[in-house]
């Protein structure tokens, strides 16, 4: 898989031979919520703990992560058309504090691809190299940190394709997650390495 990425103050485009065009904006909490309410509800996004969120639970929790400094929701697109949705926080103030310790240059991460009755091979993969190349497009990024379920497997292979290493188990209010930390090198060494 080869992808190539270009940036701008507004937005990231990454492009991945074979499956299309990625592009992210930042989320607008009313215009978005009918489809995002669709996508968290959706029994494939069991791990969103959404699934029995109103429309206008969907509303205000969007509208909380706008009007937070340390959070915020961006839309993907692939070839123009919402794809997947992305946060990214701090967690030195978000999610994880109390429970790692924070290195300057950390960002937090959640993606969630939106559902499909007609999957394409390598989606999923290319979604979150897209969401990392836009993570990383900043350069005050040094480490992209995430937290997902223990028993999400599927996106821990998926983490680990891209270059994170687990650091170990935690206790979330929510959930027992598994925290793991990818730095910029290990993400350009997994991407080269899917390039050849």
């Amino acid at each position: 898989m080869s992808t190539t990425s270009t940036t701008s103050t507004t937005s990231t485009t990454s492009t991945t031979a074979g499956i299309g065009t990625f592009t992210v904006r930042p989320l607008d909490p009313f215009k978005d919520a009918e489809l995002l309410h669709g996508w968290v509800t959706h029994p494939k996004a069991a791990f969103w703990m959404m699934q029995d969120a109103k429309l206008e639970d969907v509303e205000r929790a969007y509208m909380e992560i706008a009007a937070d400094e340390h959070h915020d929701a961006l839309l993907g697109l692939h070839d123009g058309t919402p794809a997947f949705l992305m946060e990214k926080y701090d967690p030195a103030h978000r999610e994880l504090v109390g429970l790692y310790e924070p290195e300057p240059g950390d960002v937090g991460m959640h993606f969630l691809v939106a559902p499909t009755g007609t999957p394409i091979h390598g989606f999923t993969r290319a979604v979150i190299t897209a969401v990392m190349a836009h993570l990383f497009a900043d350069p005050a990024t040094r480490r992209v940190v995430v937290e997902p379920d223990v028993g999400n497997k599927a996106v821990h292979a998926l983490n680990a394709a891209v270059g994170f290493e687990v650091v170990g188990e935690i206790a979330k209010p929510e959930k027992t997650a598994l925290l793991s930390v990818c730095t910029r090198e290990a993400f350009e060494a997994a991407t080269e390495e899917s390039a050849r």
